[in-house]
């Protein structure tokens, strides 16, 4: 009977998201067609998504401790990476960095109802089995950085299985920061893996601790350097995800 409930009200709460998630975006529809429609507004457009980020991770009963080994400067561009481990990662990303960035990601997001019409306007797209694809990545990427913007990646490429401390990264992040000139951020999300998974019932509200790791510099490396730098940074998330245990 016990698990019967815990089940009930796993449900109703993963429902409550569902809620959380849309209506804001139904109410605000309007504004957000008109913002994702001019990339001069990309930061009104940010500081609207971070607002239905805060609804949706506040209401679901989370809170947030970080921790900051090094401060992001507002007047640098940054290559932000992070473990992958749950949907809330996009809002806890959006409520730990009040600089404007792009998220790269999968092209398949993109044909969502009402989600996709704003994505496609507001991330950079990348269908990795298309290397012409993959070159336009690089290119839109270095137009929004002359533009002021920041990018940020789940290297990983995807949310591995709950078994999976952490996955593998993919080279493209490390390709992208190393050839823009961008330092790389890396930042380790505790406990989302377990608190708030892809599987439906499970999961409960907690207190979830995000790492701003020491910034790793790729001034004057190149693209040989690619694998010393996503080792780096794969040791640097992994360590902290072996310390939240």
């Amino acid at each position: 009977m016990k698990k019967i409930i815990g089940i009930i009200l796993v449900t109703i709460w993963r429902i409550w998201f569902v809620i959380l998630a849309a209506i804001p975006i139904l109410i605000m529809l309007p504004i957000l067609v008109i913002a994702v429609s001019f990339e001069k507004l990309f930061p009104f457009f940010y500081k609207m998504a971070r607002l239905w980020a805060h609804i949706i991770f506040f209401g679901m009963g989370f809170r947030v401790s970080k921790t900051i080994k090094q401060k992001i400067a507002r007047d640098k561009n940054y290559m932000f990476i992070a473990n992958h481990s749950s949907m809330m990662d996009i809002m806890l990303m959006f409520i730990l960095i009040k600089k404007p960035f792009l998220f790269v990601g999968k092209a398949e997001l993109g044909k969502i109802p009402i989600f996709g019409f704003i994505y496609k306007r507001t991330a950079i797209m990348v269908d990795r089995k298309s290397p012409e694809s993959r070159k336009a990545v690089f290119d839109e990427a270095q137009r929004r950085i002359q533009q002021g913007r920041s990018i940020c990646i789940f290297p990983e490429g995807g949310v591995p299985d709950r078994s999976v401390l952490l996955d593998k990264f993919k080279k493209g992040a490390f390709y992208m920061a190393i050839a823009h000139q961008l330092p790389i951020v890396p930042i380790t999300f505790c406990d989302l893996k377990e608190k708030y998974p892809f599987e439906w019932f499970y999961g409960k509200p907690a207190k979830i601790k995000a790492t701003f790791h020491k910034h790793i510099e790729v001034t004057g490396l190149t693209k040989g350097d690619v694998p010393a730098v996503l080792e780096q940074s794969w040791n640097l998330i992994h360590e902290e995800l072996l310390n939240c245990k």
